[in-house]
């Protein structure tokens, strides 16, 4: 009875969090709302024994893709009416993918209701026994046979981490940055100044 409770919980949570991911106005409360939904989408993992997803969506999505997205937002200087008055000049462009998604939706169920595909029988060489935890038998497909893989994804990752510091630190007319050669350089004549100021007047800076 608990985990019945536990599943309509965690679904409705999850269901209503990607709602206001979509309808949220400001971005910062859409990735919010993200990392509610991914949370929530660990527990439906706990749940059905899949505690190796359930922590990579912990781990993974939440503490890093999820806080990056936020990280960008917060930093990066976007005019939001500036976004939102560009909304309907891509519309058509926005409805012909929407239509594309579609398309593709319907040709999947068709082609799932008419039968799976047949690959071969499979011999139970790579079968796991059912002594392997899940994350074990998981470390062992990953480090093994989808190394190669693995290894991209990182890659991946590492390149949309510089990407966000590049955006972040993008140069601009109205910021102001330190000048460590510079600062070294300044004798201390240049930076002290001795004032005599009258009484009741005070110092021009």
């Amino acid at each position: 009875m608990i985990q019945v409770i536990a599943f309509y919980l965690f679904s409705s949570i999850v269901i209503a969090a990607a709602a206001m991911v979509i309808f949220s106005r400001n971005p910062v409360h859409s990735v919010l709302w993200l990392i509610v939904a991914f949370f929530n989408a660990a527990g439906l993992m706990v749940l059905v024994g899949a505690e190796f997803i359930a922590m990579l969506l912990v781990i993974v999505y939440v503490g890093a893709v999820a806080v990056l997205f936020l990280f960008v937002v917060m930093m990066l200087d976007i005019d939001f009416a500036e976004l939102r008055a560009g909304f309907m000049k891509n519309l058509p462009l926005g409805i012909l993918l929407a239509i594309v998604l579609v398309c593709e939706l319907i040709l999947g169920l068709g082609a799932y209701q008419a039968g799976k595909v047949e690959l071969g029988t499979p011999d139970g060489k790579a079968a796991i026994t059912d002594q392997v935890p899940n994350i074990e038998a998981m470390g062992q497909l990953l480090y093994t046979k989808y190394v190669f893989l693995f290894e991209a994804a990182g890659l991946i990752l590492l390149v949309a981490m510089i990407g966000a510091i590049v955006l972040t630190h993008r140069k601009t007319f109205s910021q102001r940055r330190q000048n460590i050669g510079q600062q070294v350089r300044r004798r201390p004549e240049e930076s002290i100044r001795n004032e005599q100021p009258e009484v009741g007047q005070g110092v021009e800076i």
